[in-house]
């Protein structure tokens, strides 16, 4: 069984236009990646896991904030997505005015530099920024193109 994760893609409208909120991943082997590099807040789920209940999670974790006004606001599912890795993403859009400022992601360990021995802590997320669909499309993984084109797709129907 393919690996999958679940996260939610924040949205917000500005003069007309539709941003969305792309986390970039920390750590040494992401810090110049910049274009294909973001992704929307999610992490893995175990089998059984209830994937919205851990979307949830996986924001608060990767975010450092909790959104209990989350289970009043609509939430928008989005079909799933295969990754080319072959994980299967689950997402929800909702539409919710996020200040990256406010950004305390958890940390992961890793030996770095490699073969030193040492083990350093790394924030599993290092910023957070608002783009507008077109440019979050050049920024998100390529795998999560899809859960922007459905976001688009849903909102240029209302």
């Amino acid at each position: 069984m393919p690996k999958r994760s679940a996260g939610l893609l924040l949205f917000r409208t500005t003069s007309d236009q539709i941003e969305v909120l792309l986390v970039h991943p920390g750590g040494p082997f992401w810090a110049r990646k910049d274009d294909g590099a973001w992704s929307i807040p999610k992490g893995e789920f175990e089998e059984g896991e209830d994937p919205l209940s851990a979307a949830k999670r996986e924001f608060t974790e990767e975010t450092g904030v909790s959104l209990p006004d989350i289970a009043d606001a609509e939430l928008i599912p989005l079909r799933p997505v295969r990754q080319p890795g072959g994980k299967v993403v689950y997402a929800w859009a909702v539409h919710h005015d996020f200040d990256p400022a406010g950004l305390k992601s958890n940390t992961f360990s890793m030996e770095w530099p490699p073969r030193s021995g040492r083990q350093r802590d790394f924030p599993e997320i290092d910023r957070a920024a608002w783009f507008i669909v077109e440019t979050a499309s050049s920024k998100i993984l390529k795998g999560q193109v899809p859960l922007l084109d459905q976001l688009d797709g849903i909102m240029s129907s209302r």
